[in-house]
């Protein structure tokens, strides 16, 4: 028998093709999806397939991300869940990297899930319940020549999520945090070979990933997961 899910779903951040397919089939399993961006226009196609709620947030800015729950607060309340995807980048030998750009990147791959997380645990606390997950990637747990930035990024966002986890698991608030390891088909940063031989990761089965997490029992909960394909070397 196929239970029917309630409840409402907050996604933040769109990219790589995973927003949308998290967001399809958490509504295609009875949810109510929101979603969160700092470009509108990317929410258009779909927010109308799916009669998304859709937000306008900078996630790496505290006031942003306040006015983003308050906004919640009004319409739809606490979400059950909350995924936090936003990441970003600055390639490049240590000595040669634009400092600015380097916080700009920390603030929005690892600060803004803080920000995004202490919203969302004061409310679950308050209802008891909820879950919030973390994407990251293979730069959390393997640091790159010229990567260093998003290696600091994903690396501090696998350490808020294992330390929440060890706060929170006990309080009834399910974190958890997927090591996407490799490319995403389709995506604009890794191009899209038509994935013949799935040797990319394909955004509609990383999403199923994440719906069975969420559908964990306590008595088993996780809090990391990895996901690459059959021919990714780890």
């Amino acid at each position: 028998m196929r239970f029917i899910l309630t409840g409402n779903v907050l996604i933040v951040g769109v990219g790589l093709g995973l927003s949308f397919s998290l967001a399809r089939l958490f509504h295609k399993e009875g949810m109510r999806i929101s979603m969160a961006s700092r470009n509108l226009d990317k929410l258009k196609d779909i927010s109308s397939e799916i009669a998304a709620n859709v937000y306008k947030c900078d996630a790496s800015e505290i006031k942003d991300v306040q006015n983003l729950f308050n906004s919640l607060d009004a319409t739809t309340g606490t979400p059950d869940l909350v995924i936090y995807n936003p990441s970003a980048r600055v390639r490049g030998p240590v000595g040669n990297l634009d400092p600015i750009a380097v916080k700009k990147a920390l603030d929005i791959t690892c600060f803004g899930a803080f920000l995004v997380a202490q919203e969302a645990t004061k409310r679950m606390l308050k209802a008891g319940k909820g879950s919030i997950f973390f994407t990251g990637a293979t730069a959390g747990v393997k640091g790159f020549a010229n990567s260093s930035v998003f290696a600091m990024g994903k690396f501090g966002l696998r350490g808020l999520a294992q330390s929440m986890a060890r706060e929170l698991h006990p309080q009834n608030i399910h974190i958890g945090h997927f090591v996407i390891d490799g490319g995403i088909a389709g995506s604009k940063f890794f191009g899209d070979n038509g994935n013949s031989n799935n040797s990319m990761l394909d955004p509609d089965e990383i999403a199923k990933t994440y719906l069975s997490f969420y559908n964990q029992d306590k008595s088993a909960w996780s809090w990391e997961i990895e996901v690459r394909p059959w021919v990714e070397k780890f």
